[in-house]
């Protein structure tokens, strides 16, 4: 009697793919549970699980924010890595739909923002004077309001170094109560001098005085945030909307990744029944 030989059936899902998908997403699993742990660090830190009455506004803490992107993107990275790993057709359903529905909210912004470019200027002018009234009460909202003006945009102020008399400590008014910020401006409003290792954080004190000696423009930055985040944006637009266009196809890369993916797990459990 001849011996029938058997041969396996080649396997129709594509490992190349499948472990595409599952190292790009392994990145975006770590960065995001990395970006969630720092969020929610800070929040312990400044001791807001016990006090949620210190949020003065949620949307504009910095602390916030990380939370929410890094708990998208870890449930981004979670849905593709295992879905691709293990070849769960429901996981990576909801990796395409995850990608898809974020895809739509960026386009939906891009738009809304072109069209409504007053309106988010408007906004983004509130946002920036709750910065400056809440500069002592939160430290991430001093360091990110500090980063903005010493190191991106190098500038002081929405309009200009006056606006920091809306802050408690840097109102001229507050001389009358012994603040030795009184009609001044934060160190990061201070140019740097050359040669400087340390900066001076006494640097902006009472720059705004009327009796100040001195050129003031030599020691601060007379150049309002607003504006110079206009600049920056008009400067930079060519790389910005490179980078908003490698990320929109990159999403839809990974969106199609995954439809193929899945398309080959089910022709394979076609095969086996």
């Amino acid at each position: 009697m001849p011996v029938r030989k058997y041969r396996r059936d080649k396997s129709e899902v594509s490992c190349c793919l499948k472990y595409l998908i599952f190292g790009f997403n392994v990145i975006f699993w770590l960065v995001g549970g990395a970006i969630l742990a720092v969020g929610v660090w800070a929040w312990a830190e400044k001791d807001i699980f016990n006090n949620l009455s210190r949020l003065t506004n949620v949307a504009l803490d910095p602390a916030f924010i990380l939370i929410i992107s890094g708990s998208i993107t870890f449930m981004i990275g979670f849905a593709g890595c295992v879905g691709a790993l293990r070849e769960n057709t429901c996981l990576l359903a909801a990796y395409a739909i995850f990608l898809a529905v974020l895809l739509l909210l960026e386009m939906t912004a891009g738009i809304l923002g072109f069209i409504f470019k007053d309106w988010i200027k408007s906004q983004a002018t509130n946002g920036f004077q709750a910065f400056i009234i809440h500069y002592r009460d939160d430290p991430d909202q001093q360091n990110l309001i500090d980063w903005i003006q010493e190191q991106w945009l190098e500038c002081c102020g929405i309009e200009g170094p006056k606006d920091w008399d809306r802050n408690i400590y840097f109102n001229c008014s507050s001389a009358d109560v012994g603040s030795r910020e009184a009609c001044g401006v934060p160190f990061s409003c201070c140019k740097p001098k050359p040669n400087e290792i340390i900066k001076n954080k006494q640097c902006g004190y009472d720059v705004r005085k009327q009796d100040y000696p001195g050129d003031r423009s030599v020691v601060i930055y007379e150049r309002g945030c607003l504006r110079a985040g206009e600049e920056w944006i008009e400067s930079n637009l060519v790389p910005v909307a490179g980078v908003a266009v490698g990320v929109a196809v990159l999403q839809i890369l990974g969106i199609c990744f995954a439809q193929n993916l899945r398309a080959d797990i089910f022709a394979q459990k076609a095969r086996w029944h």
